[in-house]
């Protein structure tokens, strides 16, 4: 017979997503889950850059004119670059408070700026590991000066 497993005490660690919580101990295949998030967003950014093509080709068979064509290929660099910008500072230590929410057209448009950060944050870690390990470690931190400080009956103890 196996033995029941011992209940878990401190704060749980929060689950990242593809992730769960290997990220902490870095089992369960960690590895291979991270470079299938590389893979995955690479691959999916290679697509999106297929259908920017195909999209472009479209505006060039309606002859829309060079200024729309810049238009266009303007708005989905600047919003791939605020979403890169937005995405990686996420990763490192969330958004900034003082900045404004971001606003959803921005971040669609600019998927292809999520998607590089993913990439590039999955080569070296879990996309926002090092955020959620910093809090992770700062809560078991706390939690074990929590417990050392009530250690001993406070009835036994003698006047201070």
């Amino acid at each position: 017979m196996s033995e029941p497993p011992t209940p878990v005490t401190g704060p749980r660690p929060a689950p990242l997503r593809f992730f769960g919580t290997t990220w902490v101990r870095h089992d369960g295949h960690y590895a291979l889950r991270r470079a299938g998030v590389a893979t995955g967003s690479l691959t999916a950014a290679f697509g999106g850059c297929l259908v920017l093509r195909f999209a472009h080709q479209g505006l060039a068979a309606g002859q829309v004119g060079p200024y729309v064509n810049l238009l266009v290929l303007g708005t989905f660099a600047l919003c791939s670059a605020l979403a890169f910008r937005r995405t990686w500072t996420g990763f490192r230590g969330g958004p900034d408070p003082g900045a404004a929410p971001p606003a959803r057209a921005t971040m669609a448009l600019g998927f292809l700026g999520t998607l590089l950060a993913y990439f590039l944050r999955s080569l070296a870690e879990a996309p926002g590991e090092k955020r959620l390990r910093a809090r992770y470690e700062e809560e078991r931190a706390q939690y074990v000066r929590r417990v050392a400080r009530r250690t001993g009956n406070p009835a036994k103890r003698g006047p201070g």
